[in-house]
């Protein structure tokens, strides 16, 4: 198994993290051959598909939305100890992703790996922006409840800014960052519903909180905030105007690969860490696009044994703007979405709240 507290999070040479990703999953892809047999007669239908590809751009992939349509696990079912959820419309399919011990503990270590880089090693005061009863259920979760409780984790003295009718209950907001003014606060929220009940709610009784000393981070589907023609700097523009606050982090990510996000930096790119990465694909052949086109996204993650996903090719569009030299000092690969591929369906973890 992985330790992530002896690799470096995202300081890894371009040929050290690529020999890394390149063993582990090839070493996946190995794995889930021999144990899930859908994989294993998916894979055989490529012909030449082995089990070590000799380039990251080799490395077999499968559509995310065919864990929609069929039950893909690579351990007996009675190792499974939490059923995840994807977000998904009224009517849609929703993916289902089977966690064992194994698999979900290493979600838990390299979240925490990723997101320690951005706030730092300790707990802070927690604010987030939902209410209690969607972390009710502790075995089946949805997109929405898994990452309230993922992020959980980097909190102490948690609060919850809505009531259980998504009302912002100004009172104990307030009485919490009074307590806490002297400290950071680490913010949390899906970033349609921090506009709807937090950003607009605010704005709609002319109120104003000072968390000058917050880190918002936020993510989900832009789908609902595209519809309303709101732009990433738009965001976090009104964010400013009403809270104060400066740190604002967007995260890349989706329930098939938990724990394997991708985190807004200071300059508005998303980073793919040590443990995952990132390809861009033609839409038309599937090849592998260069730094700066426009394709299909490709996520790469060194976690998920218990089911087969560790190589998926998404339906949003994205593009590589570099390797190594972003202006933050993080190495890797950094990136940008666009959205949703056209036609595709309307997913994303906000988009489970409507």
């Amino acid at each position: 198994m992985i330790d992530p507290k002896s690799i470096s999070t995202f300081n890894l040479s371009r040929l050290e993290k690529e020999l890394f990703v390149l063993e582990n999953a090839n070493n996946l892809t190995k794995f889930h051959l021999e144990n899930c047999k859908e994989y294993s007669s998916l894979m055989s239908k490529f012909g030449s598909v082995g089990d070590m590809a000799l380039r990251v751009e080799d490395i077999p992939f499968l559509p995310v939305r065919l864990f929609k349509h069929m039950d893909l696990l690579s351990v007996p079912k009675s190792n499974v100890i939490k059923t995840m959820t994807s977000s998904g419309t009224s009517g849609q399919d929703v993916s289902r992703i089977y966690l064992d011990k194994e698999t979900s503990a290493l979600q838990v270590k390299v979240l925490s790996r990723i997101v320690s880089d951005f706030i730092g090693p300790k707990r802070l005061p927690m604010l987030i922006i939902d209410s209690k009863s969607i972390v009710s259920n502790r075995k089946n979760f949805s997109a929405r409840t898994a990452g309230v409780l993922g992020f959980s984790m980097f909190g102490r003295d948690v609060e919850f800014a809505l009531n259980d009718d998504m009302s912002f209950n100004f009172e104990k907001v307030r009485s919490f960052i009074t307590k806490y003014k002297d400290e950071d606060i680490l913010i949390f929220g899906f970033t349609f519903i921090v506009w709807k009940h937090f950003v607009e709610e605010l704005e709609k009784f002319d109120e104003k909180l000072d968390i000058s000393n917050g880190i918002l981070i936020h993510g989900g589907g832009w789908k609902q905030m595209e519809a309303n023609s709101v732009s990433n700097e738009e965001y976090k523009k009104r964010i400013f105007n009403i809270a104060s606050i400066k740190k604002v982090h967007n995260y890349y990510g989706m329930v098939e690969q938990t724990g394997s996000i991708f985190m807004e930096c200071e300059y508005g790119f998303f980073h793919a860490s040590t443990f995952s990465e990132i390809l861009i694909r033609d839409h038309a052949n599937y090849q592998s696009k260069d730094i700066g086109e426009r394709g299909l996204i490709q996520l790469i993650s060194v976690i998920p044994k218990s089911y087969p996903g560790h190589s998926l090719l998404s339906e949003d569009i994205g593009e590589v703007y570099g390797i190594d030299n972003c202006k933050c000092g993080r190495k890797g690969s950094y990136f940008k979405v666009y959205g949703r591929m056209k036609n595709a369906e309307l997913r994303g973890c906000s988009d489970t709240y409507t």
